[in-house]
């Protein structure tokens, strides 16, 4: 893992939208689901692949990892896929892996259900939506993987083991910046999408995709059945996005470094597939 850092900061259009009066009243509009089905539908057209030069520029992308392709629209390229081995799922039995490239933030549920994200509160149970398995999950581990646009937009199993139904979640479709995550509900008012997997080595885990504004589709291939560690999950179209991983009590031990890092507006940048905590062995 990398040096925890502070957010970028926002941009002076996301701080009026999500900070003042009209700024909200607009927000009405551009989180909600059509206008991002829209957007999702012009960046599958042929003429968007006009957009990529400008965004790789923009964002200093390196293609040098990813599997040379010609790109039919500007999300084949959005959701590119990464050459073989350049995302090595570390494959020890006590490794817990991160999903995904991302900006990791990890909490403990405290208060039985409820998890502080920047200045909002989160409870298990609006995040799932009322699933009772949410009871599971007091005093256990919620880490939170923002990926920001630049990032890569594929995810992976954390371990072994076999997962269930894929759960979809209609929502809003909220930026996952600071400015939205400081003064709106943003994980439970979104468009999500969770399964429960029963993993080898961690137990009951809950691993969630939090779609974003403009982001034009959560993408999971599988439906219930077994999975392997670091075998992909799925992929996010356009937009910056998270994917939610839960864990219960003593399943897991992280570094401190991570809850303190957050506790104090940090967020750790990971890779996909790299270690970030151990299992604890269970009797």
């Amino acid at each position: 893992m990398k040096r925890p850092q502070k957010p970028e900061p926002d941009g002076r259009l996301l701080t009026v939208l999500y900070q003042t009066i009209p700024g909200r009243l607009t927000l009405k509009f551009l989180s909600a689901r059509p206008l991002s089905r829209m957007a999702g539908r012009i960046l599958d057209a042929p003429f968007s692949r006009l957009l990529i030069p400008p965004f790789i520029r923009h964002f200093h992308i390196s293609l040098r990892d990813y599997e040379p392709a010609h790109y039919a629209c500007f999300n084949d390229f959005f959701c590119r896929k990464i050459k073989p081995g350049v995302r090595p799922a570390d494959l020890r039995a006590d490794a817990l892996i991160a999903p995904c490239d991302g900006l990791l933030s990890a909490y403990k549920i405290r208060e039985h259900t409820v998890i502080p994200v920047k200045q909002s509160r989160y409870s298990i149970w609006s995040l799932l939506a009322g699933d009772p398995i949410y009871k599971e999950y007091a005093n256990g581990v919620c880490l939170a993987f923002r990926l920001c646009v630049n990032h890569y937009h594929r995810y992976c199993y954390v371990d072994d083991g076999v997962k269930g139904g894929n759960h979809f979640i209609a929502g809003k479709l909220h930026t996952v910046r600071p400015a939205a995550l400081k003064t709106t509900p943003v994980f439970t008012e979104n468009c999500r999408e969770y399964t429960i997997l029963q993993t080898k080595n961690f137990g009951t885990v809950i691993q969630m995709e939090v779609g974003a504004m403009l982001v034009g589709k959560i993408s999971n291939y599988h439906e219930a059945g077994a999975v392997r560690k670091g075998q992909e999950k799925g992929k996010f179209l356009y937009g910056g996005s998270t994917v939610i991983v839960l864990l219960k009590k003593n399943t897991v031990k992280l570094p401190q470094r991570l809850f303190d890092a957050t506790n104090a507006g940090y967020e750790t940048p990971v890779r996909m597939g790299e270690k970030i905590g151990t299992a604890i062995e269970r009797s």
